[in-house]
């Protein structure tokens, strides 16, 4: 085992910048709360029971199987246990951590041995519309090219309720959906597996607290609530959303799956890399007008690996290309009166950029199929086939600042057999 002063792996997400947070298990163990540093979680109950957060009132909650009442504690002290998390790993050598070896091999854990797992329970789902580009992009194929933003776009925050218990952690394999369809000269529609399956790139962050039906939010006080943010992948049938969704939106083109990275990053470890947003025109309403800096530049990509074959990058993206930002995301969901839950996950949506390297979908990368790309093994998509994996990766900084998410990832297995 290496001891606290070991280098850090060149290119990690997981610097002393960092400590996101999430839930791991040990061959036989339970799972329980964790961090990560570098190739190893960092076990926080272990460092409890040593000693470390006694003078934090964590109750048992670094017990537990999901971080719900962890971070249900607020910021003050979710805080206070990543700052003493930094204070432990950059002590000089002989000091904190690193004074104790034995404590080390306790609290250590290489990554490549332990599992993984979705680390909320998430009672509520929301997914947003909020990249401008991908809106556009979307208005273009769909609808009128020279006026390919709906009238209300950019003066409300668009969204629905997407299904809660469909989201799955990273390397989660999922079956391909059946569902009905329409070919445009065809009759009637058919039922079956989906030929136009696809990825949406997306960031999702995640709720502390609780608030009572009617309670609002406001721009000043919003991101309170907000403890961190994940990588998120919300799967999409194409050709059944596009049979489906009118007159009422998404529903079995999407509540199939969704995949999201194991790690939350805290909005405090993403301080240094807050941005100025787009000038919104025309200006929005007062409850969601912004001060200071609530967008975040954090590079995004996204890259596919067939099955046998060798990965290739498919799109280069930025969490900063979203025209609403998170504030007015949760601001404007909470407006109505609707009350938050503790885990609640609210998605931006796809992130797309300006030019066609940054597109968050195969729907724009290959513009519904009509351009299809070659991968690095000589096959071609329009969209995503059996046994593809699709990966999602965010990391904000470089070297020993670098701020990452980890991998958000999964494979497609073939549908399961129709049903008669």
């Amino acid at each position: 085992m290496a001891l606290i002063c070991f280098p850090l792996p060149q290119g990690t997400d997981f610097t002393t910048a960092n400590f996101p947070f999430g839930i791991f298990s040990r061959k036989g163990d339970a799972p329980k709360p964790c961090s990560a540093i570098g190739d190893f979680v960092v076990d926080l109950s272990a460092l409890q029971r040593l000693g470390y957060f006694n003078d934090l009132a964590l109750g048992n909650t670094l017990e537990a199987p999901v971080l719900n009442s962890f971070i249900a504690l607020g910021k003050p002290i979710t805080n206070a246990l990543r700052n003493r998390l930094i204070e432990l790993f950059t002590a000089p050598v002989g000091e904190g951590l690193s004074a104790n070896i034995k404590h080390q091999h306790l609290v250590l854990h290489p990554m490549a041995d332990v599992q993984l797992h979705l680390p909320l329970s998430i009672p509520n789902y929301t997914d947003f519309y909020s990249s401008i580009d991908h809106a556009t992009n979307v208005g273009k194929m769909f609808r009128d090219p020279a006026n390919a933003l709906l009238p209300n776009w950019k003066h409300i925050p668009i969204g629905y309720h997407g299904r809660a218990s469909s989201i799955t952690v990273s390397g989660t394999s999922f079956h391909r959906p059946n569902g009905q369809t329409k070919a445009p000269d065809a009759e009637l529609p058919t039922f079956g597996p989906s030929k136009a399956l696809d990825f949406e790139l997306e960031m999702a962050f995640v709720v502390n607290r609780e608030t009572a039906l009617g309670e609002t939010l406001t721009t000043a006080h919003a991101e309170e609530s907000i403890f961190g943010l994940m990588l998120f992948n919300d799967w999409s049938a194409r050709d059944i959303q596009t049979w489906e969704y009118v007159p009422l939106g998404p529903f079995l083109a999407k509540n199939f799956c969704s995949t999201v990275s194991p790690w939350i990053v805290t909005l405090e470890a993403l301080e240094p890399f807050r941005v100025s947003g787009p000038q919104q025109d025309p200006p929005v309403l007062p409850y969601l007008r912004c001060t200071g800096h609530h967008h975040f530049d954090v590079p995004l990509e996204v890259s596919i690996i067939p099955e046998g074959g060798a990965e290739t990058l498919v799109c280069k993206s930025n969490y900063r290309h979203l025209y609403w930002n998170l504030v007015q995301q949760l601001v404007h969901h909470t407006s109505n009166g609707c009350n938050l839950q503790v885990g609640d996950v609210y998605a931006s949506g796809t992130i797309s950029g300006p030019d066609a390297g940054s597109f968050g979908s195969m729907l724009e990368i290959t513009w519904r199929g009509a351009n299809p790309i070659a991968l690095a093994d000589g096959s071609t998509r329009k969209f995503i086939q059996d046994g593809d994996t699709v990966t999602l990766r965010a990391c904000a900084g470089s070297g020993e600042q670098a701020v990452g998410f980890g991998v958000c990832s999964a494979k497609v297995l073939p549908a399961l057999p129709v049903q008669a």
